[in-house]
């Protein structure tokens, strides 16, 4: 199986739904294991879900800000759309 790093849109918050995803900056960069068990595993919670998530995705942004890599055009998303 590849385990390679993949887009994970957030679930809460931008939409989700069937053919729905969020807008692109609302993702989290994360390996294929990590993104099925935050989407539709079944040893977290929703809540730990979705904190796992928006630590993901914090530092995804935090990571691609540092290295001037979030394109100027695209807002920086708010953590707090997600609580």
């Amino acid at each position: 199986m590849d385990n390679g790093v993949q887009a994970a849109h957030s679930n809460w918050g931008g939409g989700k739904g069937r053919g729905i995803k969020a807008d692109d900056n609302l993702v989290a960069a994360l390996c294929q294991t990590c993104h099925y068990e935050i989407d539709q595993g079944k040893n977290l919670t929703k809540e730990e879900r979705q904190r796992k998530w928006i630590e993901a995705h914090v530092g995804t942004v935090l990571l691609l800000c540092k290295q001037n890599r979030w394109p100027v055009e695209v807002p920086l998303p708010f953590v707090a759309e997600f609580e």
